[in-house]
């Protein structure tokens, strides 16, 4: 089940906490949705699953448009609010016979679903106790387990792994992956690692507009921009003399001592050309020893702090 996103703007008073987007997220995609606080991610979740309205533009959820057909594509969409709103004096499995009543579960198939969130989002050990007697960690489990419960095409996750220990993430981490093979799942989350061990691809947005858009390889790609490695050659006393010879290589842009080591170099090949090739044979001529040539990769922290911060 697809989801396609058209100009879609979302303004409060003079605001524009959406502005003007378009992406489109395939059926069986995960996709991590970036931004820092303010940047729009909530509000676009809460238009796609019909909680608020947009101001201009439109989005489709397998052909239904959220201007139209709220309550067909509410039907197919589990989420998780930011906030995680739960009723705290409800124990959690008459909480979840609640949702699935919600969410028109038939009769005869309420209590295997029950059953089944329970045992994917590990809650059996906690599951006769009220809501407000959980941890933060095990209320969060609670709402995974109520998103998922009518077992929907479609999960949109706002910070799924808020409030979880290490363990606990990882768990998670494998639920999504293992959801994201037979549903459409788009999640925001603070935890940049967590998108490249979780994510198909990722959507950075900022003050309301798409930023970037691709997988993390992409998105390293398009920030370097330029091949870049870290080369260890020869010995000590000698890297005057190397760092001449590699400058001299038609192929390569820039070269800088490493500071992490005296004999050590990092260079940046010209823009969509390599200088490993040349690099090696450089080393071949001269008789000299080659002991590191390792491609250094942009992280996607230093990606994400460039695009989503304001000068």
């Amino acid at each position: 089940m697809s989801i396609v996103v058209n100009n879609l703007t979302k303004k409060f008073g003079t605001q524009r906490a959406v502005d003007n987007i378009s992406f489109d997220v395939k059926e069986g995609e995960i996709v991590g949705f970036l931004g820092p606080n303010g940047a729009g991610k909530t509000t676009t979740m809460k238009i796609v699953t019909c909680y608020i309205a947009p101001s201009d533009g439109n989005v489709n959820v397998n052909g239904y448009s959220v201007l139209e057909n709220q309550d067909e594509i509410k039907k197919k969409i589990g989420y998780l609010p930011e906030n995680n709103p739960l009723y705290h004096d409800m124990p959690v499995l008459d909480y979840l016979k609640f949702v699935a009543d919600l969410q028109a579960v038939s009769k005869d198939k309420v209590q295997s679903r029950i059953s089944e969130m329970v045992h994917v989002c590990g809650l059996n050990v906690e599951k006769h106790k009220k809501i407000g007697e959980l941890s933060k960690g095990f209320r969060q489990r609670v709402g995974l387990a109520q998103a998922m419960i009518h077992d929907p095409e479609i999960l949109i996750l706002d910070e799924p792994t808020s409030g979880l220990d290490p363990n606990q993430i990882v768990e998670i981490r494998k639920l999504i992956k293992e959801l994201g093979k037979r549903k459409t799942v788009i999640l925001s989350t603070h935890i940049l690692p967590e998108v490249e061990a979780t994510c198909d691809r990722i959507l950075i947005i900022n003050s309301g507009k798409i930023v970037a858009d691709g997988t993390s390889e992409m998105l390293r790609k398009g920030a370097s921009g330029q091949e870049m490695v870290r080369v260890q050659i020869g010995e000590p006393e000698k890297r005057d003399e190397v760092m001449a010879s590699l400058r001299e290589i038609e192929t390569i842009g820039i070269v800088d001592f490493d500071k992490e080591s005296q004999n050590s170099f990092i260079i940046n090949s010209k823009d969509d050309r390599s200088a490993r090739k040349d690099i090696f044979n450089l080393c071949v001529q001269k008789n000299w020893v080659l002991t590191e040539m390792t491609p250094i990769q942009t992280k996607l922290e230093d990606i994400f702090r460039e695009l989503t911060t304001t000068n």
